[in-house]
């Protein structure tokens, strides 16, 4: 896995520059961002956010400017360089999903928006069970990812723009939630936009009130 993290910690550091003036040309999504706005509000007052593979920072900005004390954590220097520049006034970090540097039980909330896409699928369970591990009792989290109906319930590797990406049957990565000890509250899947390819996925869960 290590090699795995570096690939990909290289691939956004290279192209950090140009996914920056992209991701200023891409309009937010209503739809996406309605739903981190149901999950934020779920989450409350209850305790601090953690937007994991933060990346440039938007939506952990998006959640502070919300109300919500939220922090970011990247594996990309580069990435969280923009971040940085962009909202000097937030907290931002280095560090990996398979072994996140934030106590146990000390978030309410997880968003991981498309953080997981490229992580081999063997490796997905390891980083479902840290985000069980820093959610508190009754937290939430919002998980996004490319999803389609071509995948006869196994993911399938594509050609994404930095370095090679997974897509997910949403059923699927349910069933690695449920196996992480955390519940679904919800599922939503919305169509492909003008210049996207994929279907996209998204799960809402929770970590049980009583620990397991």
């Amino acid at each position: 896995m290590t090699d795995t993290l570096e690939t990909i910690r290289t691939a956004y550091n290279t192209l950090a520059e140009l996914y920056h003036e992209r991701m200023k040309e891409i309009p937010p999504n209503p739809l996406d961002d309605a739903l981190v706005d149901v999950f934020a509000e779920l989450v409350g007052d209850a305790g601090p956010i953690a937007d994991l593979g933060c990346g440039q920072g938007r939506l952990t900005d998006y959640l502070t400017a919300s109300g919500h004390d939220a922090f970011g954590i990247d594996l990309s220097p580069e990435m969280l360089a923009y971040a940085r520049a962009s909202y000097p006034e937030l907290r931002f970090s280095q560090g990996s999903m398979t072994e996140l540097d934030i106590p146990d039980g000390s978030v309410a909330g997880v968003l991981s928006w498309y953080s997981t896409i490229h992580t081999p699928p063997t490796v997905v369970p390891t980083i479902l069970a840290e985000f069980r591990r820093v959610l508190a009792p009754g937290g939430y989290l919002l998980l996004g990812f490319f999803s389609g109906d071509d995948l006869d319930g196994e993911p399938r590797e594509f050609d994404h723009r930095v370095t090679p990406g997974f897509r997910w049957p949403t059923g699927l990565y349910v069933e690695l939630l449920a196996e992480a000890g955390l519940v679904e509250v919800a599922r939503v899947e919305r169509e492909p936009g003008a210049e996207e390819r994929f279907r996209h996925g998204r799960v809402l869960a929770r970590k049980p009130s009583e620990a397991a």
